[in-house]
Parts: structure tokens; sequence; C-alpha cells
């Protein structure tokens, strides 16, 4: 669906305790966090507006937000785990 809200709260809503935590601990997940929101928020304006840019630009964000959603992932699992 365009337009859909991929946010990291979103799609882990089970890890808010955990994403909170990191986010005030690790200076690392914390800037990913933000540049995932950040790429997140960009694509959807984008699909809204009718992706006014060419589609291998689109697809290069969406696979660093791929990326950085699946290190956000790993990270909130092994942090949870512990």
């Amino acid at each position: 669906m365009l337009g859909e809200d991929h946010s990291l709260t979103k799609e882990f809503p089970e890890y808010l305790n955990t994403i909170a935590t990191l986010n005030s601990e690790s200076a690392e997940f914390s800037a990913k966090a933000e540049q995932y929101d950040a790429i997140d928020k960009e694509v959807r304006v984008l699909e809204l507006q009718d992706a006014p840019i060419d589609d291998q630009s689109m697809q290069k964000m969406k696979i660093e937000r791929a990326e950085l959603k699946d290190w956000l992932h790993h990270t909130l699992m092994s942090a949870h785990s512990s």
C-alpha cells in the first residue's frame, strides 16, 4: 500500500520498551533508528506524491530502509533476550 507507515514503533510494537532503552543507551542504535525513520518518512511522502523520482532512486531508498530495519531488528532481539 502506498504511503504506509513503516516507522520502527509501528513495525515492532512488541519492542517499545527495548526501543526506548536502546535509544537512550546506544548512540549507534539511536542514529540508525533516526536514519531508518527519516528514510521511511521520505519514501511515504514520495509515494503519496506519485513518486516524483526515478524508480532506481526509489528502489535504492527502499533497500537502504530494509537493510537498516534488519540491523535494528537484530539489535532489538539481542537486547530483548538479554
